[in-house]
């Protein structure tokens, strides 16, 4: 009798995102997701339970794609036409200003739900932990709506997305370009009921500093935290990128702008590993259709942008263009040049900072204030660009006319 042989999933940390298809693929349950240090989920095999089948290497796209020179070498035939690309915002003002950037998410995830189908996509739990859920209803849906600058825990939502589309029912799943590349080949098959919207991602944050973030404000403020927005367009506009949380303290509501957190994810040290070699860095996703913040919307589009959130919006196929085009009267839109659309997460990953082995090992040994005194210290610009933001809406507040009675 030959002994099977315990499959390896991945060599490197770089090569794996976390996405679950190897977890949700195996037959007999022999994968677990467990955190690392750094708070980033990896699959581990129970090499008891393993029976060596290798389904779990078999369906890693995310590797595959890594040795293969990008997801554009591998992509599929007959994709010279897309991406079609738009400028496209929301005509509800209010579903535009909940939104992380133009509300184009809220149009097709209504479209399906109104179809009797079901949305999946990433939440913040009661404590502000990231994870992939299921919507039924706008209500559960509006949770889904916003920024999270972090990565979130998928679990069995795989298994989950494939028995509603054995059911003939619409699904619509929204995540990361590695995460839809991940449950297509965890289905193995195309489905016509299942539309896949993936978000530009410049990089997936780490939990644990997410957490230690939190607890660092807590303690600071001497409140609890009871909500967060990642990015407060409302009160700051859409290009400012200010993290907003509300605290509770002695019986009364703070809010608390900072930018902290987004500091410590734009400088790169918290990436997870496997963001510094991605494979969807270019024009061409998995996803039916793609969406991000509009960078670059006012040489694409002048005049289109009112600093309250434009999407910009790739077609990359057949299936995405229909649904796109079933939600455009509740839509402004406008067609434009992918030339005049490029930001850097459709063309390269971003850069392992040649100082992130000794971010974590200060964050180890000498705590999170330490890494927020030297990495993501509140500076005097930022100070007076609170202020000037602030006097800003004052100043508008008093001129705009008020409505007669």
């Amino acid at each position: 009798m030959t002994e099977n042989k315990t499959p390896i999933i991945f060599e490197n940390k770089h090569n794996c995102c976390g996405c679950t298809a190897c977890y949700n693929a195996c037959p007999v349950n022999a994968i677990t997701m467990t955190s690392d240090e750094e708070g980033f989920l990896y699959p581990k095999i129970n090499e008891e339970r393993c029976i060596g089948c290798n389904k779990c290497v078999n369906v890693c796209k995310f590797k595959f794609h890594q040795n293969n020179n990008g997801y554009i070498k591998t992509a599929k035939n007959g994709l010279a036409a897309y991406p079609i690309v738009y400028a496209a915002k929301h005509k509800v003002f209010d579903i535009r200003l909940n939104s992380r950037s133009g509300g184009v998410f809220t149009a097709l995830s209504d479209d399906v739900l109104n179809g009797n189908g079901v949305v999946y996509g990433c939440v913040l739990t009661d404590d502000f932990k990231a994870v992939h859920t299921k919507a039924t209803s706008p209500q559960d849906r509006d949770k889904m709506r916003g920024s999270k600058y972090v990565q979130s825990s998928l679990s069995d939502i795989f298994k989950d997305v494939a028995s509603e589309l054995n059911k003939n029912i619409p699904v619509l799943f929204s995540g990361t370009s590695c995460q839809i590349d991940g449950l297509k080949s965890f289905l193995g098959k195309e489905y016509d009921n299942l539309l896949c919207v993936d978000v530009v991602c410049h990089g997936v944050p780490s939990p644990r500093i997410w957490n230690e973030y939190l607890k660092w404000q807590e303690q600071n403020n001497n409140a609890k935290c009871t909500g967060v927005d990642f990015r407060n367009k409302i009160d700051h506009g859409w290009r400012a990128h200010i993290e907003t949380l509300t605290m509770k303290k002695d019986n009364a509501e703070i809010k608390v702008d900072s930018r902290v957190f987004r500091t410590l994810f734009y400088g790169h040290n918290i990436l997870r590993p496997a963001c510094y070699h991605c494979p969807y860095k270019s024009t061409i996703h998995p996803g039916d259709i793609t969406i991000a913040d509009y960078w670059g919307i006012d040489k694409a589009a002048p005049g289109f942008n009112d600093d309250k959130g434009v999407s910009l919006v790739l077609i990359n196929n057949q299936k995405g263009k229909r649904a796109f085009d079933a939600i455009l009267n509740n839509l402004e839109s406008q067609s434009c040049k992918i030339e005049d659309s490029m930001q850097m997460p459709l063309i390269r990953p971003c850069s392992k900072p040649i100082e992130r082995e000794i971010f974590w090992k200060e964050f180890e040994n000498k705590g999170f204030d330490f890494i927020v005194k030297k990495y993501a210290n509140k500076s005097k610009s930022f100070k007076i660009m609170l202020y000037y933001l602030k006097a800003r809406r004052a100043i508008i507040k008093l001129l705009k006319p008020k409505r007669s009675k």
